[in-house]
């Protein structure tokens, strides 16, 4: 009986040798439903790309999607101050020729100092008056 097992074994063996194992062609299909993936998948890759995240909360408020749009107005309105503040500032450290020219500059909350370095290089140093939280960097003009 083992005989007629075996033999039986060795014809299907030779038999799907012979005709092939039916495979079929590679199709890529993509996970992400952004590109095409199946819409399901999308909970599970937010899921992982949130554990992985390393960033914390960007502003103070947290998520701008968590904000009141009280506070979403306070910090555009804060924004916008700076960014007018920092043109001020910025039109006052300017020489005539268009370019920074060393100097200070002073504000209600900074101190802002334009310094030579030589070589066409100019460093800018911010002080912060309250805390004394200095930041600088350089230009190249």
């Amino acid at each position: 009986m083992s005989q007629r097992f075996s033999c039986a074994a060795f014809l299907g063996f030779a038999f799907a040798i012979v005709h092939g194992a039916g495979a079929t062609e590679l199709v890529y299909v993509p996970v992400n439903p952004n590109f095409g993936g199946a819409p399901n998948n999308a909970a599970g890759l937010l899921a992982g790309a949130s554990a992985v995240n390393k960033h914390g909360a960007q502003t103070p408020g947290g998520s701008l999607l968590n904000q009141t749009p009280l506070q979403q107005f306070n910090q555009t309105l804060e924004r916008m101050v700076l960014g007018q503040l920092a043109s001020s500032a910025t039109s006052k450290l300017m020489g005539q020729d268009g370019k920074l020219a060393p100097g200070t500059f002073t504000t209600e909350n900074f101190v802002i100092t334009v310094t030579d370095l030589g070589g066409g290089v100019l460093r800018v140093t911010t002080t912060e008056k309250g805390t004394g939280t200095v930041t600088s960097f350089e230009v190249g003009q």
